[in-house]
């Protein structure tokens, strides 16, 4: 290759990236403002309810959503403490009076032997909650973070 046809294809590449950059920034602001809480160990959801609070102060029109499945449920059934002592239930009721969605998988329920009916009103129920952490992601753009 000759130093003519590298400088080509030098400047080709920067203008590729020039346009990539110029075209994300023209974004609408409400394209990145969607959450997806990842949660499979009780352990981290008081830290993710502290997150999705944080979130929503900095971004008041943000989208949120946890999905929990394995241990990640314990805290979403009824009467759920944290290790003080503290009851979920107040966090996650002024959590969804903010619209965060708060979902649980079934095949955990199953395998756990809860009732939909142990957990807190504000929990829906979805079939995976692996599938719907991935579907969120690539179908509805949310971002994925695991607290």
């Amino acid at each position: 290759m000759n130093t003519k046809s590298m400088i080509t294809s030098c400047l080709l590449v920067l203008l590729a990236i020039g346009l990539n950059a110029s075209a994300r920034s023209e974004e609408t602001p409400d394209t990145w403002e969607k959450v997806v809480f990842h949660l499979d160990e009780k352990r981290n959801a008081r830290w993710a309810l502290m997150l999705a609070r944080s979130y929503l102060d900095d971004r008041p029109n943000a989208k949120v959503i946890v999905v929990a499945y394995g241990p990640g449920i314990d805290f979403l059934v009824k009467d759920a403490q944290d290790s003080r002592g503290n009851p979920y239930a107040p966090d996650v009721q002024e959590l969804d009076a903010a619209d965060v969605g708060f979902r649980v998988c079934a095949e955990t329920l199953d395998a756990k032997k809860v009732s939909k009916h142990d957990l807190l009103d504000e929990v829906s129920i979805v079939p995976s909650g692996i599938s719907e952490i991935v579907r969120l992601q690539i179908k509805d753009g949310y971002a994925y973070l695991k607290p």
